[in-house]
Formats: structure tokens, sequence, C-alpha cells
């Protein structure tokens, strides 16, 4: 099969890796009929994240068919089309039933595994998988591959920052996770949603989700812009989609006391300031999203077609081409990069 490898920072390359197979009684192997870039495989590809000495497989957001199982899964079947998260979890332990997948007890993150593939092995398979309705239309797959990851994670950030009636929710990030969360604030029917974006592209898009004002001001400008927009006080609600020094500090300066900030950007060298985050008097919630949580609603609102989230994929490109991908990520030229892989 063909799968996608990055060999130093700047190198990747699609190439011929053995098949899968049942490693345990709970695996499944399914053939990915879709599977995309993630912002967050940014941070390798830019040598901000070390690598495998021999080449690192890559690849956390799939759907796909199952072709096989192990002996004790017992939810999906051969045939099935499924949604899965990029976090594997047995979705019983006592984490899990807390509501927080992404840290089960069990846990495998699917970077590990692979699934830039046009096959892939999931642990967990019973925890981890959710059958779609039935075979999608094609129309339907971008939408549906979202739902592996950033459609999940904006909607988390949105639900740790409290977005809903009422309230008002900035979103520091213009990514899909953070375009995303401008779709799930408006779901979940945030009064006012400001996206602080500074490409007109993205800014069409954030508004075409809900978003009804956009800040381009960044740092202690962008803050400043969000306390005038909200009559000095700050945002009720702010999501945090990008990871960085200066996104962490935004958010939190950008809310209200008393108001939550949803981080879901992975961090990259972040610290704060125990001072100010004290005086601050925000609740901050966040880490990795625990998509398998609300994968069963998404994937229904998706069939539905009540949302679109696949819109943020604005390049396809065929699995051989993955290199390319990243490329056009890297140097924005692309928000999020589809990979078939037919």
């Amino acid at each position: 099969m063909r799968g996608v490898v990055m060999h130093a920072p700047g190198d990747v390359r699609t190439e011929d890796l053995e098949m899968p197979v049942i490693v345990e009684p709970t695996d499944a192997i399914i053939r990915v009929t879709a599977t995309c870039i993630c912002g967050s495989d940014l941070w390798p590809y830019r040598g901000l994240e070390p690598l495998a000495p021999h080449g690192q497989r890559m690849g956390h957001e799939y759907i796909g068919v199952v072709e096989t199982v192990g002996d004790s899964v017992t939810s999906v079947a051969p045939g099935d089309y499924v949604v899965g998260s990029f976090v594997a979890s047995d979705n019983t332990c006592e984490i899990c039933r807390a509501g927080y997948q992404s840290r089960c007890v069990h846990q495998v993150m699917m970077g590990s595994v692979g699934t830039q593939a046009q096959y892939a092995r999931i642990p967990l398979a019973d925890g981890t998988l959710v059958k779609t309705p039935g075979e999608p239309s094609a129309d339907l797959v971008p939408s549906l591959l979202a739902a592996s990851d950033v459609l999940g994670t904006g909607w988390y950030a949105a639900i740790a920052a409290e977005a809903g009636p009422g309230k008002t929710v900035a979103v520091v990030g213009d990514g899909a996770v953070g375009l995303l969360g401008v779709l799930a604030a408006k779901q979940l029917g945030a009064e006012r949603i400001i996206a602080m974006s500074r490409h007109a592209d993205r800014q069409a898009l954030a508004r075409r989700f809900g978003a009804t004002d956009i800040v381009e001001e960044r740092g202690d400008a962008g803050v400043a812009a969000i306390k005038e927009l909200t009559g000095g006080l700050g945002a009720h609600s702010t999501i945090e989609a990008v990871g960085t020094q200066e996104s962490m500090e935004q958010a939190i300066r950008a809310t209200r006391a008393g108001g939550h900030v949803g981080y879901v950007g992975v961090s990259h060298e972040v610290s704060l300031d125990g001072f100010e985050l004290f005086f601050s008097s925000v609740h901050l919630h966040g880490g990795p999203a625990p998509v398998r949580a609300y994968l069963p609603e998404l994937i229904q609102l998706i069939w539905d077609r009540e949302i679109d989230p696949g819109v943020v994929f604005d390049l396809t490109l065929p699995l051989d081409e993955a290199s390319e991908g990243y490329k056009a990520m890297d140097e924005r030229r692309a928000t999020k990069v589809l990979l078939t892989t037919d």
C-alpha cells in the first residue's frame, strides 16, 4: 500500500509500505477512503517537533470502510463505513465515561499509527469507530473527514469556552480548527462571534460559519479591539486554536473576568505568568479534544446537512502528492488539504 512518511523537516514522501495487520483482538483494519493534513502536522514539518530516526508515518484523521476486525470487535463489521477519532480509546474506562476519551487510560494517538495511507490499523475499534448511517454521498465525505479531528476539536473548544446563548465568543486562530470553532459557537447559540483573522478568504469562511465581527489586529492591538467591541470588558468565551505564546496571551487577555478560555492549539513553548493569570480571573479548560464524545452527534448533523464543515478543505490532492499538500499549508496557500487514496 501507499503511505506518507516524513523523513526530516520539509522532507515528506509517499512510499510503498507494508499492509497493516490485526495485532490485538480489539483492532480493526480499514480501507481509508479519505485522509488529510492537519495543522499540527506542520510542527515537525517546520522542525519544531522531533521525528522518528528512520522516518515517521504521518496522519491521524481518517474515514473509511472496515476490511477486517479482531475477534473481540463487536460494534463494527467488514463493509461498515466508519469515522474515527484521532485518539483511539476504549470508551469504557472511568476517564472515558467522564467525557475525556482523548485521555483514555488505554489511549493510542493515531499519529503513532499513521493514517495518511490507503489502509490503517485502528486500535480499540469498538471504542473508537462510529458507523455512518450508510455509505455517504461524495459531497459528504469532506465533512465526515473533518469530524475525525478539526470539527470535533473546534466543537470541544467552544464547549470548553462555554459558548452559548447570550455569549460573545472570540476566536484566536483562523486555521481549520478556529474556523470550525466559529461554526460550533454558532451551533451552540452564541449571540456574537468575533473571528480574529488577517486573511480575506478565511474571513469570508468565518462569516459563512457565523462570525458577526472580524478583528485583524494581533497581540495587544487585537486585545484592545476585542475590548472595544465588548464595552471594555472582553469576551465571555474565547477559543484559542493556535498554540503559541502570543495566541495564549491574546486569548486570556481578551477574556473578561469570570470568562472562559477553551484552548485546543497544541502548545509549543507556552508559559503563563502566574501573577497575571491570578488577576485575570478567567477559567482555562482545554487540551486534546475528546472527539469520540461528539462523533455520533456530529455525524448526524452532517448526514442531515445541517452543517457543512467540509468547506474548510480548499485543496484536494492524491495521496502521492502529499508533499505538495504539506508545502501548500506551510506557505498558507491552503487552509486544509484533503488527500484522496484511490
